[in-house]
């Protein structure tokens, strides 16, 4: 047998052990569940320095090997990350066990009676990138919600999904789960990957995130069914009537809190009619936190401290501390603007006018839509789901951030008592 066919049978062998997990799991009670979280967010913060350790090993590997800041941000660990995951972690066990909840039900005419319940999908795989809290994240989230899970982590964090792996497996034995129930993949490397996307039959969904070409690569690759995550070119519009003070603070925090996360701020919009007011004193703002600001021809000429924008600038994820300005006419172009290059993620307005705002918000279609908020708080966390499996961006079954809920199916119950159809 080649080496090829020995790492492809122990690549089914491992999606075959997880599929029997699952089945374990979709009946666990929410008891045992939560018991076995509560033992992951012990084990994280007990493992603590095992965990960094394995972490710096892939943050030099990622600078030997030029991989951008805003990457090497999102692969960083530290000790207060691993206790907000920890935090996060136990957040989940507090939520409500989506498994069983009722979503509808009836009773015919003849007695015969229905029941919609919510199911775990079964065996869902994820492939993401330099992201480490992902692989705690949606462990977690997976095993609330009854799933079994395969994670493919990517080379740059392979050391710390390795010991993040095994932590999680040391605390699923700790309360008697199957420590099958969360495997990487990593081993198998790009290959493992590919497989995945062909494994249609032993996993049930897949699900990305990471890159615009890593999501692309899935969609159009991948034969299991896929919930895909977008990038995030996000955008803040200013309108006539929007505030100074709450236009500066929030395209800060939206651009400048954390750059290198998918719900950060990436095209500045601002109406003709404010920007002289406006522009001033929120570029300034940016420029005093290191932002560089690619402005179209109308903003450079009221800032002066930019580099001129190009077509390319619209469509582009900077994850970093590049911004791209641009002033319109109008509430019209503005979201002409965004129906042209936005990825369909997160677009807020800063306004006072609430007919503007209400158009806005029933007029743009994207996953999540603001008014006079940072677009910082598209994030499962933030609204209350403990963490998140990713940001949907798509229409199908879930979109925005996906909490438990998003990583269940349904199924219908009939029960009768000897009827049959005439």
């Amino acid at each position: 047998m080649t080496d090829t066919a020995v790492a492809t049978t122990s690549f089914v062998e491992k999606l075959e052990a997880a599929r029997r997990a699952s089945v374990t799991l979709a009946t666990a009670k929410a008891d045992l569940k939560n018991a076995a979280l509560q033992a992951i967010a012990v084990a994280v913060v007990d493992n603590t320095a095992r965990i960094l350790e394995a972490n710096e090993l892939d943050l030099a590997n990622g600078r030997d090997n030029g991989l951008s800041t805003g990457l090497q941000d999102r692969l960083t660990l530290t000790d207060a990350r691993l206790v907000s995951l920890a935090d996060a972690v136990n957040e989940i066990v507090a939520l409500t066990d989506p498994v069983g909840q009722v979503v509808r039900g009836s009773t015919l005419p003849n007695g015969v009676g229905l029941t919609q319940v919510r199911v775990p999908f079964g065996v869902i795989g994820t492939i993401y990138e330099a992201r480490p809290n992902v692989t705690i994240d949606i462990a977690a989230l997976a095993l609330k919600s009854g799933n079994a899970v395969v994670l493919r982590g990517g080379s740059a964090a392979q050391n710390t999904n390795r010991v993040l792996v095994d932590v999680i497996q040391d605390a699923l034995a700790s309360v008697g789960l199957p420590v099958e129930a969360v495997q990487t993949i990593d081993e198998f490397g790009r290959d493992g990957a590919k497989q995945l996307m062909q494994a249609r039959g032993l996993v049930d969904v897949l699900i990305p995130r990471g890159s615009a070409d890593l999501i692309n690569t899935v969609v159009q690759e991948s034969k299991v069914p896929v919930i895909e995550t977008g990038a995030g070119v996000v955008h803040v519009y200013l309108d006539e009537s929007a505030d100074e003070a709450m236009a500066v603070e929030i395209v800060h925090n939206a651009k400048v809190q954390r750059p290198s996360v998918c719900n950060a701020l990436e095209t500045l919009l601002v109406n003709a009619s404010s920007a002289p007011r406006l522009l001033p004193p929120v570029l300034a703002r940016l420029r005093a936190s290191g932002v560089t600001i690619h402005a179209d021809e109308r903003t450079a000429a009221l800032f002066a401290d930019t580099v001129a924008a190009t077509e390319d600038d619209w469509s582009t994820e900077y994850m970093s501390l590049d911004l791209a300005v641009r002033v319109v006419d109008d509430l019209d172009a503005a979201m002409d603007h965004i129906r042209a290059y936005s990825t369909h993620h997160t677009e807020s307005i800063i306004t006072n006018d609430v007919a503007n705002a209400e158009r806005f918000l029933s007029e743009v279609d994207s996953a999540v839509v603001m008014v006079n908020a940072s677009t910082r708080f598209t994030d499962g966390g933030e609204f209350g789901f403990g963490a998140e499996v990713g940001i949907s961006t798509q229409k199908l079954h879930a979109r925005g951030p996906m909490g438990l809920g998003e990583l269940t199916s349904t199924k219908w119950v009939v029960r009768g008592s000897g009827q049959v159809r005439g």
